[in-house]
């Protein structure tokens, strides 16, 4: 037996982790110098949760994936350009900032009511899915939040596998500490999923995916919503990099053991 999904994956841009990043104080709050000149690309957890979730789709038939992203419209539409040529969805945009410096209880609000205005949405059917954390938002605790705001009682978080059973029910592994997996098994939907990295690579380049679905992203960013993120909710006192240490000398003939205590004492100190 297959079912139809409502597949919904919250997700957006970050910068590319290759670029060096400097925070400073800006009129508006904590901020990154130059950010919205800084390349960006989709945060890698949501990535996952977009891949998994295409996959899940497709072994679905009637299944829909919708992408909601929150961030800068202009540089969503640039990252876009790439995103759409790996697998098919529709986007909902919502016009703000992508900072890692928002409150993640005012995003997970703006997300939530976006999720719940998509037309035709089914919440029987409904799986909302995104990271398990996030390269910029890394608290954490947005997925929870959306499950709040939605009413979904299912949450399951850090996941690499779900699998729908014959009667409908999900099979979902969960990361634990030691490398190991804790097997749940829900109902069916609806379910909040929280996605770790998956089983899945990133599906290739297919410009007939990315040309059928820009004829849907396009208006989708002209009529993107501003986001109405309060930026009171947190007071910053101070944001900087984290200073480096390096304290080198040179020893011969030193036990392991000695070397092991003094630096001991020395992360202690």
């Amino acid at each position: 037996m297959t079912t139809a999904f409502n597949i919904v994956v919250c997700g957006s841009l970050v910068p590319d982790p290759l670029q060096t990043l400097e925070p400073i104080q800006g009129p508006m709050g904590p901020a990154l110098k130059n950010e919205m000149m800084l390349p960006s690309v989709l945060d890698p957890w949501a990535g996952h949760s977009l891949f998994e979730a295409a996959n899940l789709a497709k072994q679905n038939p009637g299944s829909k994936v919708t992408l909601i992203s929150l961030g800068p419209k202009a540089k969503l539409q640039q990252l876009m350009m790439i995103i759409a040529q790996k697998v098919p969805f529709e986007l909902v945009c919502l016009d703000g900032s992508a900072s890692g410096f928002m409150d993640s209880r005012e995003v997970a609000v703006a997300l939530a009511g976006a999720i719940e205005k998509i037309p035709g949405l089914d919440k029987t059917k409904l799986l909302v899915f995104g990271g398990c954390s996030s390269a910029s938002r890394d608290a954490g605790t947005t997925m929870q939040m959306i499950a709040e705001q939605l009413g979904i009682s299912d949450v399951f978080l850090s996941a690499d596998e779900l699998k729908v059973q014959p009667d409908g029910s999900f099979r979902i592994l969960e990361r634990i500490e030691g490398g190991q997996y804790q097997v749940s098994t829900c109902a069916g939907a609806p379910a909040v999923i929280g996605w770790a990295t998956g089983n899945l690579p990133e599906p290739p380049n297919n410009p007939q995916v990315g040309m059928t679905n820009m004829r849907t992203i396009m208006p989708a960013l002209q009529k993107a919503q501003p986001a109405a993120l309060k930026t009171g909710a947190i007071k910053f006192a101070s944001v900087e990099l984290p200073k480096q240490q390096r304290q080198t000398r040179i020893v011969k003939d030193t036990p392991v053991e000695e070397i092991a205590k003094e630096i001991v004492t020395w992360i202690k100190g």
